[in-house]
């Protein structure tokens, strides 16, 4: 058991003491538990992953799932005592080889997916969308497995535009990566 709790302020040197069977985020020191994903959010996780990861293979950039640490405001010279927000994001590519370290990346991935849950979908649309927006990541995906639809926001001029909404009749091309091909009936099979 972690000795964590979500009302005290901790930094990434602290995360790497807790429990890795435990899942935490920190937002600016305060830490979340992450409650373990449902069946239906690693099917989602699952097939959008096998089709960004064809994608990407034998390309400079890779694709990551959970649980990888995204120490999102991190430079390379940072501490861990000197990261307070660490992120587990359910998929993230980096395009920089430079920010990958042994336990995740340092610094903005280029693109970020997250799939709501009932435990974290208020903060994915809220609190790490201002983040991911801040930090410079140039595309973020959520992903409403209820809905069956996947709102993709790109960052022009430091701020996320309207999203475009696909549904299970489209495909889905990142702005970033207009090459790649996402087959949204694909990402919601079997749920």
């Amino acid at each position: 058991m972690s000795l964590a709790r979500e009302y005290d302020m901790y930094d990434y040197e602290n995360m790497l003491s807790w429990d890795e069977r435990e899942r935490w985020e920190l937002i600016d020191g305060k830490a979340y538990q992450m409650a373990a994903p449902t069946i239906t959010h690693q099917r989602v996780s699952r097939n959008l992953f096998r089709q960004i990861d064809a994608y990407f293979r034998d390309k400079k950039c890779e694709a990551f799932y959970a649980p990888f640490d995204v120490k999102l405001f991190a430079k390379k010279d940072d501490a861990p005592s000197d990261i307070d927000t660490v992120l587990q994001p359910d998929i993230a590519v980096i395009c920089d080889p430079e920010k990958l370290d042994r336990t995740g990346c340092r610094g903005a991935p280029d693109w970020i997916i997250e799939i709501l849950s009932d435990s974290t979908g208020r903060r994915d649309r809220r609190e790490k969308y201002g983040l991911y927006e801040e930090a410079g990541v140039r595309e973020y995906w959520i992903v409403d497995p209820d809905m069956r639809v996947i709102l993709a926001h790109n960052l022009e001029n430091g701020e996320y535009q309207a999203p475009k909404a696909y549904t299970e009749q489209a495909r889905a091309t990142p702005g970033i990566f207009p090459e790649c091909v996402i087959e949204i009936a694909d990402v919601f099979r079997d749920i």
